[in-house]
């Protein structure tokens, strides 16, 4: 199973879902999918985009 870290990733950062939405051009369903504790589908650009604006690589985003 895959679990995400994006929120405790943000939440470290001190970022709010608006601060994302506003910087990073993804919807808010977008950030809300992905800061969901088990996500099932998400596109490689998402991931890209959120891990660019966390400053992290795209595998921190996610433990299996």
């Amino acid at each position: 199973m895959i679990t995400s870290n994006v929120k405790k990733l943000m939440d470290d950062k001190g970022i709010t879902i608006r601060g994302m939405v506003a910087l990073s051009g993804l919807s808010d369903k977008t950030i809300l999918r992905a800061r969901s504790e088990h996500i099932v589908e998400c596109r490689l650009y998402t991931l890209q985009t959120i891990a660019k604006f966390l400053e992290c690589k795209v595998k921190d985003l996610f433990d299996e």
